[in-house]
């Protein structure tokens, strides 16, 4: 995108609408309640299916910018994209997913009036506005955005939080200013030991956490600062208000909680961040795939550090068939889907026909970059009628492969187990 033009972009303009499917949000509404126990794991997309969340259904909602997508709760919001949205390496923007944690969004935003703050332990602190943004050298970038607790319904024994099946991710092309570009110009003084972010959103976290404001800090020496943006455009169009206009932060295969929405406060610290988001939540064992058991955690043994210190793992998902429909004995089908990596370019994906037995490799399709989706094609010719197990594993390019076991910690976090789907084959 040419950024001299994204102000005479349309959708821009309609930024400083009241949105009111959100204002209606803001009361009246019961905040949800984490799930409780249970003995098997939800389908691998949440709905419309079987969540505890809303008496048996995820149910489609519509929200502004938004296509019809599943809702696991309201206060804060998040939503989960529909599986046949991921049939492409780029998620559509109305399909992208939605999480936030606090429970009062931005609905309007004034760019005239809004500025970026770099503030803190700075040699010349900022204050910019929208089109200082503008006028500064953009980079692009393609790369997931995955909620950390995605796929956390898999999870045996079952843990609290957002039940989310597989679509709590979406993949996109980022554009906006690359974040040492803004500390350059601010320059952070000796003594800085991470860099803060805090965007817009305010309301109610955890109880007695002092959480109504969301904080996420990266270390000053973490190398992925030279990879972040501060992007103000997605797919090439300004950035949706739910998905964090008009300034969210990327950060290349890290979680999406450090991906943070409608930034407006950059803070050079000179002490470790011990905010609630950093110090107590989003936290994982200290092994090395961040795996427990709930008897450790229950006898106080478990040491954890930040999310932050792990990549996404490698992780696949078979798209279609989705098990829908039938299959017809003797006639060629198509298996398709996505893969990616925290750890860079995926370079093998691999499909099995009968439940991880034996493997077939998939052809890959376009390469947008280390930490984008992969799309893969493999085609299956069913012999014989009868039900069977599909299942696909992903490879990248530091060698590391999708596991045939699943991790447990008490978050519900970084789940990476091969995934299958049952087909009915007719004949």
């Amino acid at each position: 995108m040419d950024t001299s033009q994204a102000l005479s972009m349309p959708i821009l303009k309609r930024r400083s609408l009241l949105m009111a499917g959100l204002g209606a949000l803001a009361g009246g509404l019961v905040r949800a309640q984490t799930s409780p126990q249970a003995e098997e794991a939800l389908p691998s997309f949440t709905g419309p299916g079987p969540n505890p969340y809303w008496n048996g259904v995820n149910p489609y909602v519509v929200y502004p910018q938004k296509l019809p997508l599943l809702r696991l709760t309201d206060r804060g919001v998040q939503l989960e994209t529909p599986r046949a949205y991921f049939l492409t390496a780029l998620t559509p923007n109305p399909a992208f997913y939605v999480r936030y944690h606090l429970d009062i969004l931005p609905n309007a935003i004034d760019l005239a009036k809004w500025r970026l703050n770099l503030e803190g332990n700075f040699e010349r602190p900022q204050r910019l506005s929208f089109d200082d943004l503008l006028k500064l050298e953009s980079r692009s970038i393609v790369a997931v955005n995955q909620c950390s607790g995605n796929s956390r319904s898999r999870f045996q024994p079952r843990v609290p939080g957002g039940q989310w099946g597989n679509g709590a991710m979406g993949c996109a092309k980022w554009t906006g200013i690359p974040l040492k570009a803004l500390l350059e110009i601010a320059k952070p003084k000796p003594g800085t030991v991470q860099i803060q972010f805090e965007g817009l959103d305010r309301g109610h976290g955890p109880e007695g956490k002092g959480s109504s404001r969301f904080l996420k800090s990266l270390d000053l020496n973490d190398p992925v600062l030279e990879e972040c943006l501060l992007a103000y455009a997605m797919n090439d169009e300004p950035l949706p208000m739910l998905n964090g206009f008009p300034l969210r932060l990327v950060v290349p295969g890290k979680f999406a909680t450090y991906w943070l929405k409608h930034v407006t406060w950059i803070r050079a610290l000179t002490e470790e961040d011990k905010n609630f988001w950093m110090a107590s939540a989003y936290r994982v064992p200290d092994t090395p795939n961040g795996s427990t058991t709930p008897e450790d955690v229950a006898a106080g043994k478990v040491k954890t550090v930040p999310i932050g210190h792990f990549q996404m793992p490698v992780r696949s998902f078979i798209v279609d068939p989705d098990g829908s429909a039938p299959l017809v004995k003797g006639m060629k089908t198509a298996v398709r889907g996505v893969a990616f990596s925290g750890s860079g370019r995926v370079v093998k994906v691999e499909v099995s026909a009968d439940g991880g037995r034996s493997w077939g490799v998939a052809a890959l399709g376009e390469y947008l970059g280390p930490y984008a989706f992969r799309t893969f094609t493999y085609f299956w010719t069913p012999k014989a009628p009868g039900r069977y197990t599909l299942a696909v594993r992903a490879t990248d390019e530091k060698g590391n492969t999708q596991p045939d076991q699943g991790v447990w910690n008490p978050g519900g976090y970084l789940w990476n187990k091969i995934e299958r789907q049952e087909v009915t084959v007719i004949g």
